[in-house]
């Protein structure tokens, strides 16, 4: 199964409104990132258990490690929770910055150092939203040793 049928699979097994909500995240994070590589992780480790929600991912960087190793990860993620929708703005080496600079304006959200929560779409503002989505994207894009 390609990526695209697995990305469409998830978003189709969720319920509505949430299918809804991240469809149209889809269409806004691809409008901002158009040719970007996408990712669908499942959230099972390599035997099988299931260690995290399934993601969907965009775009690509080289995460590096405290111990010097080196990976390829996606720049934007987001994925279904129980209580709603979580957006992943990874790259950011300032853990206060995303509520410093966004969170007045964002809505009913809760964000941690690369996490923004929020129940449904109707609750932030989508404009606040692709504002902190670009700033992870030209953090992540515009450092040496990242792509």
């Amino acid at each position: 199964m390609s990526i695209d049928e697995q990305i469409n699979d998830y978003f189709a097994a969720q319920p509505e409104p949430k299918r809804t909500d991240m469809r149209e995240l889809h269409r806004a994070i691809l409008g901002l990132m158009p040719k970007c590589k996408l990712w669908f992780m499942d959230g099972k480790d390599a035997s099988g258990k299931t260690v995290s929600n399934p993601n969907v991912g965009y775009g690509t960087q080289t995460m590096r490690y405290a111990n010097g190793d080196t990976r390829e990860f996606y720049q934007i993620g987001i994925s279904a929770n129980t209580a709603g929708i979580s957006v992943y703005i990874l790259g950011i080496e300032d853990k206060q910055y995303l509520a410093q600079a966004y969170g007045k304006d964002l809505g009913k959200a809760k964000i941690t150092g690369y996490c923004i929560k929020f129940k449904a779409l109707r609750d932030i503002s989508m404009e606040t939203l692709k504002a902190a989505m670009r700033y992870g994207i030209e953090q992540t894009t515009s450092r040496p040793g990242r792509q």
